[in-house]
């Protein structure tokens, strides 16, 4: 029995450098089941290019000419494109790595991850998994290990739990549910409740609150 070919990730690719747009493009291609269909040199090149090619994931830089990184990825959201997200960028300040979070970027990955890892941030990122550079992942941990608030507001539930350790092991809402036995929607309520629970704003953000917190193992997390 004959094995089927890889899915080919379509990716947009975005940066106003011409040669670092070429460098990664280069890495990418190099991998037999990612194909770049389309580059932007700046925010709003990069979100014509996204309505008329439909990649399947958007590799973005921050600082870019006319729209930025984070406003690109807010107007994906806005528009409920089903695109994941990945910010490739050399900025590893907290502000920009909240903001992008926020922004519902679905990883983050700084310019000097090794070239492997920037592709495996590519896969998982279509595969709906949360990535964040190892590096950023253990800034965040610190900084929120360092909050006053060290305690929960509220205890989670069991189920609220179930659900936070799926989130981290990089399941989506759909195969959350399918696995548990309930709808997208109720999952997406559990969610909205964990993060005013955990006072955390995205789903990275989260996972790295309950590991610091110690409720969910780092061993069980897709965050790279």
């Amino acid at each position: 029995m004959t094995s089927q070919p890889p899915q080919i990730i379509h990716v947009l690719l975005a940066d106003d450098h011409v040669v670092v747009r070429a460098g990664i493009r280069q890495f990418l291609e190099q991998s037999s089941d990612i194909q770049v269909i389309a580059e932007a040199s700046n925010g709003q090149e990069a979100c014509e290019l996204i309505e008329q090619f439909k990649p399947d994931v958007a590799v973005l830089d921050i600082q870019m000419p006319v729209l930025s990184g984070i406003e690109v990825t807010r107007w994906i959201r806005s528009n409920r494109l089903p695109i994941g997200v990945l910010v490739l960028t050399a900025y590893d300040d907290d502000p920009y790595v909240q903001a992008v979070l926020q922004a519902g970027a679905n990883g983050y990955v700084l310019k000097t991850a090794e070239p492997q890892e920037i592709v495996k941030g590519v896969r998982d990122v279509f595969q709906g998994k949360s990535v964040l550079d190892a590096t950023l992942a253990q800034k965040l941990i610190v900084k929120l290990t360092r909050k006053d608030d060290s305690t929960l507001v509220e205890p989670l539930t069991s189920r609220e739990l179930q659900i936070l350790t799926l989130t981290a092991k990089g399941f989506t809402n759909k195969a959350i549910g399918v696995q548990l036995g309930i709808s997208d929607r109720t999952v997406q309520n559990h969610l909205a409740n964990i993060f005013q629970k955990l006072n955390a704003e995205s789903r990275t953000e989260a996972v790295m609150r309950a590991v610091s917190l110690g409720l969910i193992s780092a061993n069980v997390t897709e965050i790279s």
